[in-house]
């Protein structure tokens, strides 16, 4: 029969979507069939599917949604037995060797979101190609509309099978596992002898007590807040650990005596941080800090994979390690597989999700915050003089973002001046390079640089700029915004 679902497309990390408009049980079942359909045609079924689930509205009766139209066609599957950081389901997949991971999220969006990201058998974001030949199965996804929302009796409408998914499914406890893979990759004796004082702000998500278990029984002292689970996320625009999001880290910080604020998002694969003056380091600088930290303290080998939205410091600190730094385009999709190919040490994006050797291809948001600790209980220095320690190498920079809105009828004339011709200057400073492999990335004079993109998740243009000054920093998006006309 035809397909008469709304349409379903997978963006930057997979689909998202508003919870009871298109995000509904009927729509996670046609995903979960075309993961299912796609397995089947590669002949990979065997292998079985890790299924994990965050702490937003419904998640978990979602993730249980997924797991039964999956095991429906008689493919084997490992249903987390609690919320979870999507790394933990990333490294589940690898553990258990399946061909596939699915993690019911929607990450840093709004609370009103939820989402499908798809996991390829390397616990990585599941690549380009991939993606494609799973919405290709969701064309033509069988599917009669039932009132039923998640029985197996409704997962098994229109999709053949042997009936008995609940014999395919078996609970297991994923965390467990997680704690013990960071525990390995981490010096977590020096963290927990060095006495340092952590805030830590896991915004209602999953990532809630990782840090504080980890940690426990040492010199070491770890505090939480918002570590309660709360789909609405009060206080907070979304579960994403930028300083507009994080007053009450910031203020704990600026009015107690602590040493480092680390913050995760809604799955706990992104990490924010403040300092111990108070001030929200961007996620440029600590890219650029774990970077150094890695290379200079750990003497660990291999260069870097970041996006096109990351610092211009990297290239200067790849200069200083005498290593290389490879770019790719937004998204985690790109990071990962560059990361492989390239023997990386560190892979990571603008948006705090960072990726680090001998673990997943995946934004790991405890172990970075844990490998932030590592420097900090290493060098005996405070974030404030780690910062400065990178400044010294690559001089300053000052970073900003801003994302504005824009209604869908908006959107064709956006994206057409995205593809007209490029600005020849911005802030008084020449336009030296042009790259389109996403948006449009402008090199300039003074090793500033301004990016503008459509974002893959959320109805937002996005508009970055990196300067040695806050001044010529924002001359760069008054001029970009002007010429974009938003």
């Amino acid at each position: 029969m035809p397909n008469t679902l709304p349409q379903i497309s997978f963006g930057t990390d997979g689909w998202r979507a508003i919870i009871a408009q298109e995000y509904t049980f009927q729509n996670v079942q046609a995903c979960a069939l075309a993961v299912a359909l796609e397995l089947e045609a590669s002949n990979q079924t065997h292998r079985g599917v890790a299924v994990g689930y965050d702490t937003r509205f419904q998640s978990q009766a979602f993730a249980q949604t997924a797991a039964e139209t999956i095991a429906n066609r008689g493919i084997p599957v490992q249903l987390s037995d609690r919320p979870l950081p999507t790394p933990a389901l990333s490294l589940a997949v690898t553990n258990m060797n399946a061909a596939a991971g699915v993690m019911i999220t929607a990450s840093h969006n709004p609370p009103e979101y939820n989402g499908f990201k798809v996991k390829s058998e390397a616990g990585g974001s599941a690549p380009p190609d991939q993606v494609e030949r799973i919405e290709a199965h969701l064309e033509s996804v069988p599917f009669a509309k039932r009132k039923g929302t998640r029985t197996s009796e409704a997962s098994s409408q229109g999709m053949p099978g042997d009936g008995r998914p609940e014999e395919n499914i078996q609970t297991t406890n994923m965390v467990t596992p997680y704690l013990d893979q960071l525990s390995s990759l981490v010096d977590i004796d020096t963290i927990k002898s060095a006495g340092i004082k952590v805030a830590v702000d896991s915004m209602h998500g999953s990532g809630a007590g990782i840090i504080a278990t980890l940690l426990k029984g040492g010199k070491s002292q770890v505090t939480e807040i918002r570590s309660e689970i709360n789909p609405a996320f009060p206080g907070m625009k979304q579960p994403e650990p930028v300083d507009d999001n994080l007053h009450p880290l910031i203020d704990l910080i600026k009015n107690q005596d602590f040493d480092v604020g680390l913050a995760t998002d809604g799955d706990a694969d992104r990490l924010g941080v403040v300092a111990e003056n108070g001030t929200y380091l961007t996620t440029l600088e600590v890219f650029s800090m774990l970077f150094h930290h890695l290379k200079s303290r750990r003497n660990l080998p291999g260069g870097a994979a970041c996006t096109i939205t990351m610092s211009s410091m990297m290239d200067r600190l790849a200069e200083h390690h005498k290593t290389d730094l490879y770019r790719t385009p937004v998204g985690f999709k790109f990071v990962g597989p560059a990361m492989i190919d390239n023997a990386c040490v560190l892979g990571g994006e603008e948006s705090g999700g960072y990726a680090f050797a001998g673990h997943i291809p995946e934004r790991d948001g405890p172990l970075s915050a844990l490998y932030f600790l590592e420097s900090i209980a290493k060098s005996g220095k405070t974030p404030t003089q780690l910062l400065k320690e990178i400044h010294q190498i690559t001089g300053p920079h000052t970073f900003r973002r801003i994302d504005i809105q824009f209604t869908p009828d908006q959107r064709d004339r956006i994206a057409s001046t995205l593809a007209g011709p490029a600005p020849t200057t911005l802030g008084n400073l020449k336009v030296l390079n042009e790259d389109r492999r996403d948006g449009l990335r402008l090199d300039l004079s003074d090793n500033a640089w301004a990016v503008t993109r459509l974002s893959g998740t959320e109805p937002l243009l996005r508009i970055y700029a990196e300067a040695p000054t806050e001044a010529q920093r924002d001359a760069i998006l008054k001029d970009f915004r002007a010429h974009l006309s938003v």
